[in-house]
């Protein structure tokens, strides 16, 4: 593909893709995306907070809550959106005769791949392979490092009413860390369920919620009282799009991740919030 067969305006209604057009240098390119964007990309969040008027790019709604007319405003000449996607919106854009690209990755390896496509799309092919090895590298290298500690069970949420497992990539990371997955990723489970699995470490990364989870509520609300996690006060939440994003910024996720299964080890973590100690004297720790 030549240069002037590159897409020169992209819309981007998933924070993923900003975040690996960023990470390639094709920022650029991009002339709209989500709110959402702004959690993972420092150069939309400080547009946003400068207010700039007229600046690159148009702040529009996401995969499932966009509009065809408001992503068609900012004459896009590539969509890049997620499912679950508005099919709406999605037929109108193919309609304009503007392409669609839609991501739905699940793995790691999914995650690379979509690396991989993203910035040969954009011609920035060699710097998306390089991304990928420094992502690779940097969760082998926590891999190795957490390989002699002894593995702890962990439940991580993407959502929490209903209870859903956090998704197949976050088990992949937790392996990663020195943990144990408990249930099935991507799935929603009950809190009885998770209460006999006895979870010794519990993180919440709620979709969109940031790191504003009320992690009181989650121990004590759901007859999780007694299990590991609570007992030991290691209840902890992790930024939303440190672990929810399918892109590089999950090397900061994993670090958070591994500060939580073995905070002596890591120690404190960027994204990271643990569980203000509300035991009585009465409950001691477990171990």
């Amino acid at each position: 593909m030549t240069e002037s067969h590159h897409p020169r305006r992209i819309a981007c209604l998933q924070p993923s893709a900003t975040v690996i057009l960023a990470s390639v240098g094709e920022l650029d390119r991009v002339v709209a995306c989500t709110k959402f964007c702004a959690d993972v990309v420092p150069e939309v969040r400080d547009e946003i907070r400068s207010n700039v008027r007229g600046g690159k790019r148009r702040i529009i709604a996401d995969s499932w809550t966009s509009k065809a007319s408001d992503i068609l405003a900012a004459k896009p000449d590539l969509v890049i959106a997620a499912v679950p996607y508005q099919q709406a919106a999605v037929t109108e854009i193919l309609k304009a005769g503007i392409r669609f690209l839609g991501l739905a990755p699940r793995t790691l390896d999914d995650i690379y791949g979509d690396i991989a496509m993203i910035s040969g799309c954009v011609g920035a092919g060699e710097r998306g392979a390089e991304v990928i090895r420094e992502m690779q590298s940097a969760i082998e290298d926590m891999r190795r490092r957490s390989a002699g500690l002894p593995q702890k069970r962990v439940f991580s949420e993407e959502w929490g009413n209903p209870v859903i497992a956090s998704q197949p990539w976050v088990a992949e990371l937790v392996e990663a860390a020195g943990g144990e997955f408990l249930g099935a990723p991507g799935v929603q489970c009950s809190a009885e369920e998770i209460a006999r699995l006895d979870p010794e470490v519990i993180i919440a990364a709620w979709c969109g919620a940031g790191d504003r989870v009320p992690l009181a509520k989650i121990a004590f609300d759901r007859g999780w009282s007694e299990t590991c996690a609570v007992r030991n006060s290691l209840v902890y939440c992790i930024s939303d799009e440190l672990l929810n994003t399918p892109a590089p910024t999950l090397v900061a996720g994993l670090r958070a991740l591994a500060g939580a299964i073995h905070p002596r080890v890591f120690g404190p973590q960027a994204g990271l919030r643990a569980i203000t100690p509300v035991l009585s004297p009465e409950l001691p720790r477990r171990e």
